[in-house]
């Protein structure tokens, strides 16, 4: 009976390493910065947000959630700060500083149009968005790293209005006073290895089962 339990939960481990659950960063509803003059609709407010790195094809996937439909606010676009090595917190200085905790040296920008900004070029047609989630595929070649490994790269999200100037314009950040990090996709040969285990501990479980 023990050895049934255990095989038991051996292959339902194995099962759920095959497909891992993206390490989403939640974020509170409704937490517009203090400095804020934008518009307060939801979809300028991240309630969750993951960073995905694909070794096989060498893309950054970034999604977001926001606590209204994408494109409620015409003007909104998103932006994720990358720190690849060489990160600052940019926005804490000033008059007014904010964003303490956020670092970064590089930005990736999802727009409503469908485009993408990286690296110092506009990608047509990778962003795409579905009641409450944008999300959006950025090649590997345009994120250098400046001292880290792809997977050690840390990030945030911070929505902006296009109709406000200078930091006025943030309305969030996701998550706050700090960065997260990008979660790996596990790549094919890993996955194969793992389906692999699961069946025979499942085909083993059955046999013993039936003497």
């Amino acid at each position: 009976m023990k050895k049934r339990l255990l095989l038991s939960a051996l292959c339902g481990a194995a099962w759920l390493c095959i497909a891992p659950a993206a390490h989403a960063v939640a974020d509170p509803a409704g937490d517009f910065l203090a400095g804020y003059t934008g518009s307060r609709n939801g979809d300028l407010d991240v309630v969750s947000s993951t960073v995905t790195y694909n070794a096989a094809t060498h893309l950054f996937d970034f999604t977001a959630t926001l606590n209204a439909p994408v494109g409620t606010t015409g003007s909104a676009f998103y932006v994720w700060g990358i720190d690849r090595g060489a990160g600052t917190e940019k926005f804490n200085t000033g008059a007014h500083p904010i964003g303490q905790g956020v670092k970064f040296d590089t930005v990736v920008i999802f727009r409503l149009d469908g485009s993408a900004a990286a690296g110092g070029k506009t990608l047509a047609g990778d962003v795409t968005w579905s009641g409450n989630t944008i999300t959006g595929e950025i090649p590997d070649s345009l994120l250098p790293s400046q001292g880290l490994s792809f997977l050690d790269y840390t990030w945030n999200l911070w929505p902006r209005d296009g109709t406000v100037t200078g930091n006025a314009a943030i309305s969030d950040f996701a998550p706050d006073a700090s960065n997260a990090g990008v979660t790996a996709v596990p790549e094919p040969d890993s996955l194969a290895m793992l389906a692999a285990g699961g069946l025979l501990l499942a085909a083993t479980a059955r046999r013993r089962n039936a003497g």
